[in-house]
């Protein structure tokens, strides 16, 4: 732009040079004319974008389109037609429920009941897992069958040195062991008054959740440790068990403290550190000690040489006790110091031990059988059995 065309009078075009200050000037002119222009062509276009938006947003309040579905509303159709169920025998609701959408089905009827809601099925299972009992050690497992097989391999293939000409010789094979862990079924029958049930702000579910876990733990909890298999789970203290070091397969491994029903008077707590490792190094990683309260009394009060204690309590809310650095589940279930008796056991339950079970629990309404109260019964199919003989060790309390 340094120069500009003009049009003189005469009718012909005359060029003329303009000064620096000039051509800056009128540069800047030009410029601010053309930014006007572009700040008002955006402004126009926004407004119009904005009112495009207002009528969009006042047409949908205007139609009142219905929120999305929810989980919660999804869930209420559900606990509507169990709760019923369970006050009053209806099971209207619960016939019209699809097996997909609610995980139930009218069909198990004629199996004697009907799933419990997700809701309350997982706090039964949430709370059995949670409880002292073998079950937060073992490996848990659902299943569909009326059984579960554990393959075992307890023995190592053989090896040997070859050199680049001698013939390679044969070596030893694995030897695969099945365990069948067959499912047992597991059962309460609480009952309420039906006047009880006829009342709103009673919280059946709740109840009835509660009653099942307080009675199917007790069961699960005495079984996993010293049920004889007989239609129940076979524990790991009904084996036989031999001097660590000498017991086959089929049988747990066990060290003594050196005297009858107590420990030693001199140097106690020698046999705790002979029990931890009298267990195979690749299993200590994911040990446990498993005792009752009365032997953790005891234990409680044991020290070293230097006369340090060798339990330590947790050191957050929830985290286990620790005996020599590893953690401690106190289960009531365990037999108490005597004479042979294993009151203490250490090792990888999750290994050791597998406890099958159905994902599902049935509940059955009576209210014929005890009148005036309603029964309901209640099962599940659950087996156990230990897997891993190598595993696990017991501490007997006897002279050896």
């Amino acid at each position: 732009m340094g120069k500009t065309e003009t049009k003189a009078r005469s009718g012909t075009d005359v060029s003329r040079d303009l000064t620096p200050a000039q051509e800056v000037k009128t540069a800047l002119a030009d410029f601010m004319g053309e930014l006007d222009s572009f700040q008002s062509e955006i402004s126009t276009k926004l407004q119009q974008q904005e009112e495009r938006l207002t009528m969009l947003d006042r047409k949908t309040k205007t139609a009142a389109r219905p929120a999305l579905a929810t989980t919660a509303e999804m869930d209420a159709p559900h606990q509507k037609a169990f709760n019923a169920y369970l006050r009053s025998g209806d099971d209207d609701g619960l016939r019209g429920l699809e097996l997909e959408g609610k995980a139930m089905s009218s069909a198990v009827a004629g199996d004697g009941g009907y799933l419990l809601d997700p809701q309350t099925a997982e706090m039964i299972k949430s709370t059995l897992s949670s409880t002292s009992s073998i079950r937060a050690l073992a490996s848990v497992v659902n299943v569909e069958a009326t059984s579960f097989d554990v393959l075992v391999d307890h023995t190592d293939i053989g090896a040997g040195w070859a050199t680049e000409s001698g013939p390679a010789a044969e070596t030893g094979t694995p030897q695969i062991d099945r365990i069948t862990i067959p499912l047992h079924e597991l059962s309460a029958l609480p009952k309420a008054s039906q006047r009880l049930l006829d009342d709103s702000a009673f919280d059946i579910e709740g109840w009835l959740a509660a009653r099942i876990v307080e009675k199917f733990t007790r069961a699960e909890g005495s079984a996993f440790c010293s049920g004889d298999g007989i239609d129940k789970p076979k524990g790991f203290l009904t084996y036989n068990s031999a001097t660590n070091g000498s017991e086959v397969w089929g049988e747990l491994g066990h060290v003594t403290t050196g005297v009858d029903g107590a420990f030693a008077a001199t140097d106690p707590a020698d046999a705790i550190v002979d029990l931890v490792y009298s267990l195979g190094s690749r299993y200590r990683a994911n040990a446990s000690f498993v005792m009752n309260s009365k032997t953790a009394g005891v234990v409680r009060k044991l020290k070293d040489a230097d006369g340090r204690f060798l339990w330590s309590d947790g050191l957050a809310a929830g985290e286990p006790s620790r005996l020599l650095g590893y953690p401690v589940l106190v289960c009531e279930d365990m037999p108490d110091i005597a004479i042979w008796s294993p009151a203490i056991a250490f090792g990888d339950f999750a290994a050791g031990y597998t406890i099958a079970e159905r994902p599902d629990i049935r509940v059955l309404r009576d209210p014929f059988s005890a009148k005036p109260h309603v029964l309901f019964y209640a099962t599940k199919r659950v087996g156990g059995d230990v897997s891993d003989f190598k595993a696990i060790k017991l501490l007997k309390f006897a002279l050896g």
